[in-house]
């Protein structure tokens, strides 16, 4: 039975990769008055876009799956805009 060999040696040197995969949500100001389908009170809306991207080492390499939308200010319920 011949020794198990030494596993193999890449020079020392150590790979070190960050990546994430996230969803971002940005205000993108006021949106219209309008009555919460959920919470039933009339207020004014908060329009957001939303995405998903991928970043390396903090730094965001592809977005997609891009929306706009308005979120009731009371409940958070969501509506396209």
């Amino acid at each position: 039975m011949s020794p198990i060999p030494p596993p193999p040696r890449y020079g020392g040197v150590v790979l070190f990769l960050l990546f994430g995969i996230g969803t971002k949500r940005t205000p993108l100001g006021a949106g219209c008055v309008r009555t919460c389908p959920r919470c039933h009170n009339t207020t004014q809306w908060i329009r957001m876009r939303q995405f998903r991207q991928f970043s390396v080492f903090f730094i965001p390499v592809a977005r997609w799956r891009r929306q706009e939308f308005e979120v009731c200010g009371i409940c958070g319920t969501a509506v396209a805009a």
